[in-house]
């Protein structure tokens, strides 16, 4: 019998239940603390980052309708004027003659003009830019460490090309660790702010500029129009007016010229080199890309903070409900479609509104949460596993121990209806030994008994209910479903008598009245589950074919039999089984109408045949037919009970009238 108690420690209680609730809520709290510790890290940092340069190479449109021009001053510029950098200042001054005879918008020169060079250089460059459309020049800042302290100064252009109508603009960018340009400039004056408040001033609107926290990205080097600084300075290379209501930009965008590694090169990495693209990027370029989000709003602002806390929230009681209720399977999936949507909704986010919101928190929290409770969820299922297997390998084979741990759901808790054979076992003159036993040996003889008997009903694939004194109950076809239970049963009781002959040796060398076991088998639907209280309950088999089954046991004594089985569980038995019985009589039990014939097991064929023929005969009032064959099978097993008991009953029949009331089963507790 499966005595249990329904605590804590039992996975099926609701105890246990809130409990394994309340750890996989505070497991996800815990790993939710580690994700969020996680984000102050410098690689949590560095996959953000890189989350950001894929969703950038995805959304980046690879294009834009913004006039700008970009003037590289490139490989092929150095092959071509073959001047030395920094180039002669007279020749800027060409170039902005040049675009301001082509009526450019504005120019922005990304080129930090801080030193003094000749008087008559310097005199050229001031000149054009009194003359040229509006000119925006670079600014910038160093660092200076002196001692235990750092200082910033101001890199600006010289004052004279200020006053001959210049604007500066900060041109600093602040890269990542990895030297990628994300975040937009914090300065006020930046170069690309005022060369795009110059430009739409030139062009005769009112300069709405977009701000933003995240530079969005036309595409990868290249995307804006670019021209090698030496076309615009040589006749007939580029068209007439090609500069007209254009922005253009000057500035460094060579990748190899020994004179610009000297001096810096104003070179970064892109965040296109992330997803398989080149992957420097030209300053001028990332100039450009600034002048192109404030005026024509490409750039992405952040998404606060709130919607990722507030996501997680709803996530929460989300994924430990999935993980509660789902096959792990279903939960896994619904974890996985929550990190694509995190990540869909992102992309979404960047390509459609230009809002930042990233996708690694949310998506690292959802498998924070589903990992803790999945882990809890394990925790708990190892724990029922072991409770399982601890329980039920007293009772069932091994085998069926690890079917019902690898699939519990065939074992439903709380009953259900099956169809089993039932034995129940007794031993016979056992009051009369354990008289002459103390206690400990009578314990003894019990143990040694039961030890014999348990893994036959093992073997066979049945299951103890429980011990009852000296008595055993046990039946095939539950907690697994045997379509050959009653077969098993069968064989399981030939098997047990036969290791019944070692015992009952050992008892008569010890000088001991010998015991003989009466077993008692039917088959019929029950219920069997774990039945009981929330506090205590068994696993046992509930019905009347538990009761016919004891009844039977008793009823082997009247019969003289070892075995008794009842006609519902002969049905079931494949041919070679049910040829070996043997009909006894019909019995009628307490409480029923229905006559249910009993068999029991017998080698002999003649006895067999003969006790059908017999039981025919009798049934059909045939007392002349009836009685030879009873005696046939009396010569064949002189002093047979049953054999002698259906021959008193035939006697006692043919002295009866006619027509006097007569059955030819007889009731189960007369015997």
């Amino acid at each position: 019998m499966f005595w249990t108690r329904a605590t804590a420690s039992d996975p099926a209680s609701p105890t246990a239940r809130r409990q394994a609730r309340l750890a996989a809520l505070a497991a996800s709290a815990l790993a939710l603390m580690l994700v969020g510790v996680a984000t102050f890290s410098p690689t949590w940092h560095a996959l953000e980052f890189k989350t950001f340069d894929v969703l950038t190479g995805l959304t980046a449109p690879r294009r834009t309708d913004l006039p700008v021009v970009v003037l590289a001053i490139d490989e092929p510029t150095f092959q071509e004027l073959q001047q030395a950098w920094p180039f002669p200042r007279s020749l800027h001054a060409a170039l902005l003659r040049r675009l301001h005879d082509e009526g450019a918008a504005a120019v922005g020169m990304d080129i930090v003009f801080a030193d003094p060079s000749t008087e008559a250089e310097d005199a050229a460059l001031a000149q054009a830019i009194a003359q040229a459309a509006p000119v925006v020049l670079a600014a910038t800042r160093e660092k200076i460490d002196s001692g235990n302290a750092a200082m910033w100064m101001n890199i600006t252009p010289l004052q004279r090309f200020l006053d001959a109508g210049a604007d500066a603009g900060d041109a600093g960018v602040e890269p990542d660790d990895d030297f990628v340009v994300r975040r937009a400039p914090l300065a006020r004056d930046g170069f690309a702010l005022r060369l795009a408040q110059r430009a739409a001033e030139s062009w005769g609107v009112r300069p709405v500029l977009k701000h933003f926290n995240w530079i969005g990205y036309r595409g990868p080097r290249g995307t804006f129009d670019t021209r090698s600084y030496y076309q615009a300075l040589e006749p007939g290379l580029l068209p007439d007016g090609f500069f007209k209501n254009k922005i253009v930009l000057v500035g460094r965008s060579a990748r190899t010229a020994a004179e610009l590694s000297r001096s810096q090169a104003d070179l970064f990495n892109s965040p296109f080199g992330t997803v398989g693209g080149e992957r420097l990027f030209p300053g001028v370029e990332l100039q450009a890309t600034l002048v192109d989000n404030y005026l024509r709003g490409g750039g992405l602002r952040s998404v606060s903070e709130g919607w990722t806390l507030a996501l997680t929230a709803l996530l929460l009681p989300l994924l430990l409900w999935s993980n509660r209720r789902l096959h792990p399977a279903g939960a896994a999936a619904l974890a996985a479609a929550v990190v694509v949507a995190i990540g869909a909704a992102s992309w979404l986010l960047v390509a459609q509104l230009r809002l930042w919101w990233p996708p690694l928190l949310p998506a690292a929290a959802a498998v924070a949460i589903y990992g803790a409770a999945a882990l809890v969820g394990y925790a708990t299922m190892r724990q029922r596993a072991r409770q399982t297997r601890a329980m039920f390998a007293q009772y069932v084979p091994p085998a069926v121990v690890s079917r019902l741990i690898a699939q519990p759901e065939l074992m439903r808790l709380g009953g259900e209806a099956r169809e089993v054979t039932v034995m129940f076992t007794d031993l016979a003159n056992f009051t009369t030994l354990s008289e002459q036993l103390t206690a400990e040996q009578t314990v003894e003889v019990l143990t040694g008994y039961f030890n014999a008997m348990t893994p036959i009903v093992h073997a066979t694939g049945g299951t103890v209910d429980k011990f009852i004194g000296d008595a055993v109950m046990a039946f095939w076809g539950a907690p697994l479903s045997d379509p050959q239970h009653a077969a098993h049963a069968l064989e399981a009781a030939l098997a047990m008598q036969q290791a019944m002959q070692p015992l009952v040796a050992d008892l008569r060398a010890r000088g001991l009245p010998p015991i003989h076991m009466r077993i008692g088998l039917h088959s019929g639907r029950v219920v069997v589950g774990n039945v009981g209280s929330e506090q205590r309950f068994s696993y046992t088999a509930i019905g009347d074919a538990v009761n016919l089954a004891a009844r039977l046991e008793g009823a082997n004594k009247a019969f003289g039999t070892g075995i008794l089985l009842s006609g519902a569980t002969a049905a079931l038995l494949p041919p070679h089984q049910a040829a070996g019985l043997r009909a006894l009589d019909d019995v009628i039990v307490k409480g029923k109408t229905e006559p249910v014939r009993v068999f029991t097991p017998c080698g002999d064929a003649e006895v067999r045949e003969a006790s059908l023929a017999a039981l025919a005969a009798f049934h059909a009032r045939d007392w002349d037919a009836a009685a030879p064959l009873l005696d046939r099978v009396l010569e064949r097993l002189p002093g047979d009970a049953a054999a002698a008991r259906l021959r008193e009953r035939l006697l006692a029949a043919r002295a009866l009238p006619a027509d006097a009331p007569w059955t030819p089963a007889v009731a189960l507790d007369k015997l």
